[in-house]
């Protein structure tokens, strides 16, 4: 498959190119020995999304990971109030199901550290002998635990080139830059010793030569000075160094650069957060609205400096100095704000970013201000100058230039928020597009905003401003001109039915959730590999580091933001065949983090290389492969006719392995699919017919939307969109896991769907008609709904509704209609149905509706593949 040309911004791919780039090399200093800061918090700090720590109230090991989204909330974390704890266990999924953890197995590091025969190494000496080196990496490493920012296709890698590249397969990984990591990583407050060859960074997997301290680079082979550093008399002394004992360390320089300096948490709220708000909405959601302000309000800490601004056909600054009333400043919306309009607004006596603690009172004064509109135009055909009011807020959070300063920039910590709640489209000023679409000039018009909206998401990302666009109600809002503000800026844009719960959680958890700045992307690989692709929130970065490191090869992605619900998707291919016994990968996320802190995290992977196709498709990770097919696919799936187009491409890719790797059946012309690969075709499966690339999404928008967030997601995140998870419960309070079926779909049950964005609560005929058992079963699953997608972000829907209703076909239409096959069919792929009786297999059966969409193994045999059987 030939890759799509490469756009310039956001979720796009990097495709990258033969000049040498990487960022200077530190000053070295004569620092001794690093050993763990006593009593220093570990960077990067606290994180958003919730998907990292296992809830202690499921008992199902296999269900403790990252995609249940359970965690305790952080306690310096500005968050709603969590959900109360629910305490019943999630029972295992009945046996051959798998339920596969959300978090891939650990990469088994190889054993060793043999140079690659294909690459002799140099030596600074000529003197110098290999057998004084001494490899730091052994059989018995157990360190992968610490690599799971890293998570790759297959933990071996092919050596024959020609099935390595197979396409339709692929090999490659995705790389978590501010996934939060247990246990936490080493923390270094000293310069690294980096190759001065290629810039790789020192790690556990170099040799080391214990004499004279020289080390010698995994990626070049090059031999390299410690300026003394890492002479010792034995390898396990070198182990008291972090980054020569574990796969990921984080290099640490406070911004006073005193050492042993660790700034205060509170110094994270630095940053300020301004409210854009919609102007024109009508009473019903403007009521909504209110409530899920003055809850936002509450939430804040009293630390958080907060800042509003509404907009119409003008824009209103609101000044928190007037504590008796609300008071605002009104600039015209019809233009861009002109210098000495904002002069006068940031050297006046108003004061638009204020700490909660001393405006909290103001706010919601301001909150409960808000009128609804009043004229008699339809949502539509209304005014709004959401451009000039994005402006508006940049100036405000910029403050008084540097010059007027004296010099003085206060640096915030992390990167500002502007959290736009917007109830219709940018119809008014800059940026903005015409009422109509039947307007004769409207393709031209809609270019030309898109351009500036790119543009002033740039200026908010150099100025490290996330714009997050949160939209509501039943007024299209122009996606394709909005998103490109959020994209550039490093923000997201969000759809919600209307500015109730939903709205109010993802506004208190936008602004809470921790984001670096300045971030720089670094991937170094051993020379048999070339990246081919990055999908991801950034772009290219061309970086001269030639003066520093003369052979500097490294892929340089400028980040927009550093979070951790992102994650780059890295298409990876090997140049020829490998002749070495394993390649490494080194991955280098520079940034700042929110406490002001300078952070280099250092993530080192070495894969064994096989000849043996049978043990490299045994380390498939059949979940991050998926991921990785589902990003590059989405990518080129830009709207409905796209996406129908990229459908097929499942098809052929499915087709395409099993006639790679797997078997044909005797006296037949169907294929055997891998059994190593047996989970795969399930997850494509959904990926074909869910909201990603099918027909379930009813607006193009709402679909843009879960494709922008898909391709920027985390993996736990991803997995779920394109896969869900179902739950079913059980008397006694307890859940068990089992296959997305419909055949889940029982009259006397409930079911929980979790599909990442959305979640639904399915509760059966039979089951609603108890009153008693149907209210505890469905306090049961909202409780459990809320704790598995606990500070997720974007905050999925929850709806719950009964067999039979209307709205039931948004969940039906997510589960695979495995009622069609054959009995013996069903029970290998869902043996809870052995547990059914005939009364109630017979009940179950008459309760489908035919239509039309194939079961996976009606799938399957249509492109002449035998589905694999269950594992």
């Amino acid at each position: 498959m030939t890759n799509p040309p490469p756009p310039s911004l956001g979720y796009s791919t990097v495709t990258p190119s033969n000049s040498d780039s990487s960022t200077p090399q530190p000053d070295k200093n004569s620092a001794p020995p690093p050993t763990m800061l006593p009593g220093a918090p570990r960077f990067p700090p606290p994180k958003l999304q919730q998907d990292q720590i296992p809830s202690p109230f499921f008992q199902n090991p296999n269900l403790l990971s990252p995609a249940n989204g359970v965690r305790s909330p952080l306690p310096h974390l500005s968050t709603p109030l969590g959900p109360p704890v629910f305490k019943s266990p999630v029972r295992p999924a009945a046996v051959p199901f798998r339920t596969s953890p959300a978090t891939p197995q650990p990469i088994a590091f190889s054993s060793g550290s043999t140079l690659p025969t294909s690459s002799p190494p140099h030596f600074l000496n000529g003197s110098v002998e290999l057998q004084h080196q001494v490899p730091l990496a052994t059989e018995d490493s157990t360190l992968v635990n610490e690599s799971s920012c890293a998570l790759f296709s297959a933990h071996k890698v092919l050596k024959q080139k020609k099935l390595t590249n197979v396409p339709s397969l692929g090999f490659g990984a995705l790389f978590s830059p501010g996934r939060e990591i247990f246990p936490g990583p080493q923390i270094l407050q000293r310069d690294p010793h980096r190759c001065h060859n290629c810039g790789a960074y020192a790690n556990l997997y170099c040799k080391i030569l214990l004499g004279s301290g020289q080390w010698q680079c995994v990626i070049c082979q090059k031999l390299n000075g410690s300026e003394g550093e890492y002479v010792a008399p034995s390898k396990e002394d070198l182990r008291n160094f972090p980054e020569l004992s574990s796969p990921i360390v984080d290099y640490v320089q406070t911004g006073n650069k005193r050492p042993g300096f660790i700034p205060v948490s509170d110094s994270r709220m630095s940053a300020p957060v301004v409210l854009v708000i919609d102007d024109c909405l009508d009473e019903p959601h403007l009521q909504h609205l209110q409530s899920s302000l003055h809850a936002f309000a509450d939430s804040l800490p009293p630390t958080a400096r907060i800042g509003i601004i509404l907009y119409g056909r003008t824009v209103s600054v609101y000044d928190f100095s007037e504590e008796s009333m609300a008071s605002a400043d009104v600039l015209p919306g019809d233009k861009s704000p002109i210098q000495e309009s904002l002069k006068a607004l940031i050297y006046g006596t108003g004061v638009y970013l204020s700490p909660m603690h001393a405006s909290k009172e103001v706010a919601h004064k301001i909150f409960s201000s808000l009128r609804p509109y009043k004229s008699n135009i339809a949502e539509a055909l209304r005014d709004r100058c959401l451009g000039t009011a994005v402006e508006v807020a940049l100036a405000i959070i910029r403050g008084p230039s540097a010059e007027m300063s004296r010099g003085v920039v206060k640096r915030n910590g992390g990167n500002s928020r502007i959290i736009v709640c917007a109830g219709g489209p940018n119809t008014y000023g800059p940026g903005s597009v015409p009422h109509s679409f039947s307007h004769p000039n409207y393709p031209h018009l809609e270019k030309t905003a898109l351009k500036w909206m790119e543009n002033l998401g740039r200026e908010a990302h150099r100025n490290n401003a996330v714009v997050d666009i949160l939209c509501a109600g039943t007024c299209p809002v122009r996606i394709p001109v909005l998103q490109p503000l959020a994209k550039a800026s490093g923000g997201v844009l969000v759809l919600h039915d209307d500015f109730g719960e939903a709205f109010g959680v993802n506004l208190q958890r936008a602004s809470s959730r921790a984001s670096g700045s300045h971030g720089l992307l670094e991937i170094r690989c051993s020379d048999d590999i070339l990246i081919t692709q990055v999908v991801g929130p950034g772009e290219e970065a061309h970086v001269d580091t030639h003066e520093t490191f003369k052979n500097d090869n490294a892929l340089c992605i400028q980040m927009l933001s550093v979070e951790e619900t992102q994650s780059f998707a890295i298409s990876m291919e090997t140049k020829g065949d490998i002749k070495s016994d394993c390649v490494f990968f080194q991955f280098t996320v520079q940034y700042t983090n929110v406490y002001q802190a300078d952070i280099s995290r250092v993530v080192t992977v070495r894969l064994p290389t096989v000849d043996s196709v049978s043990a490299y498709l045994e380390s498939f990770q059949d979940e991050v492969a998926a991921i990785l097919i589902a990003k590059r696919t989405l990518l080129r799936a830009k709207n409905h006719s796209d996406a129908m187009v990229m459908r097929g491409t499942i098809d052929e890719r499915i087709k395409d392995i099993a006639l790679k790797f797997g078997s044909l059946v005797p006296k037949t012309k169907l294929h055997r699919f891998p059994k190593e690969l047996s989970a795969l075709p399930g997850l494509l499966f959904h990926l074909r017919r869910g909201p990603l690339l099918g027909s379930i999404v009813g607006h193009e928008d709402e679909r843009s939307v879960l494709r922008n967030l898909f391709l920027n997601a985390s993996f736990d995140l991803s997995l779920r969109m394109v896969a869900p998870r179902c739950l079913m419960h059980r008397e006694g309070g307890t859940f068990e896991e089992l296959p997305a079926y419909d055949l889940a779909m029982q009259s006397d049950t409930a079911v929980v769907l979790d599909h990442g964005t959305d979640v639904f609560i399915w509760l059966g005929a039979e089951l609603a008609a108890d009153e008693g058992r149907s209210a505890a079963a469905l306090a049961a699953c909202r409780t459990l709904a809320e704790e598995i997608t606990e500070l997720r972000f974007p905050a999925p829907r929850i709806l719950a509704f009964k067999e039979g209703s209307s709205q039931a076909r948004y969940f039906v239409s997510r589960l695979i209609p495995a009622h069609k096959d054959p009995p013996y069919e069903q029970e290998a792929r869902f043996p809870q149905l052995r547990s059914l009786t005939a009364e109630q297999r017979t009940k179950l059966k008459s309760s489908f509706i035919h239509f039309d969409d194939p079961s996976f193994c009606e799938w399957m045999r249509s492109l002449k593949v035998v589905p694999p059987e269950p594992s």
